[in-house]
């Protein structure tokens, strides 16, 4: 059953990403319930989804319900703009995608989303871009600016990465962005959690403090016991010696 799901969730992205490149498509989720299954697609553009009178998603979902098998009326469609685009790593990697597709310069292209992505609000952005750049030999180029984690937890949720690939005249040109997310409380922009190694300290007005009017000193050296004096009753007396005439 998990793997059928996976199979589902794997080919419905990719047949939304070959369809809706163009709208600025950032990812879908899918909700089943009792009644009936519902898909919501996240792009910039929404109202290119929906199209003249709702018509472009009642044939996104008739598509979807004849690939999958669905009875009819048991699967719904639905579009949601996508929050902060600079801080999806889909956005920019399909916004990425087109601008190599009509010509920019790789350089100018790959520090142009780094940038946007910086000014979004982002604590850390890479972009590798691999393939037959500019000679017949294949490279890779990387552009990375602010803070990135590369391992552990906090790297699985705080980093939002996406791949895609790019059929150039030369060859096929592999992309990769990488986006760090700042923390965020409401949860929208960012996880809701602090990185564990966040150390906050709060200001309590003085409370706990203690004023200092004079300089004092305090002396950290153990003082050496001293041996008590012998009582004069205790201690024995000499006879004195006889007085000669």
């Amino acid at each position: 059953m998990f793997v059928a799901d996976g199979v589902f969730y794997a080919e419905l992205n990719e047949f939304f990403q070959r369809e809706l490149a163009a709208e600025g498509y950032s990812g879908c989720e899918v909700r089943v319930t009792p009644a009936r299954t519902e898909i919501i697609i996240r792009a910039n553009h929404t109202q290119d989804i929906l199209g003249v009178k709702g018509r472009r998603i009642r044939e996104l979902t008739s598509l979807v319900q004849k690939r999958f098998n669905f009875p009819d009326g048991t699967v719904e469609l639905y579009a949601e703009k996508v929050a902060a685009r600079g801080l999806s790593a889909v956005s920019q990697c399909e916004s990425l995608k087109f601008k190599l597709l009509q010509g920019l310069a790789v350089r100018r292209a790959a520090y142009s989303v780094v940038r946007y992505v910086m000014e979004s609000g982002a604590k850390g952005c890479e972009v590798v871009v691999s393939g037959k750049l500019r000679a017949a030999r294949a490279k890779a180029m990387k552009f990375s600016e602010g803070f990135m984690l590369h391992s552990g937890y906090p790297a699985q949720q705080f980093i939002d990465s996406a791949v895609r690939h790019v059929e150039m005249k030369q060859g096929v040109l592999g992309i990769k962005v990488k986006i760090m997310l700042d923390h965020d409380p409401t949860g929208r922009l960012g996880p809701k959690n602090p990185l564990p190694d966040v150390i906050t300290i709060f200001d309590n007005d003085g409370k706990d403090e203690v004023s200092v009017d004079v300089p004092s000193s305090v002396s950290k050296v153990a003082a050496e016991p001293v041996a008590p004096a012998p009582d004069a009753a205790a201690a024995p007396t000499a006879a004195a010696p006889a007085e000669a005439f």
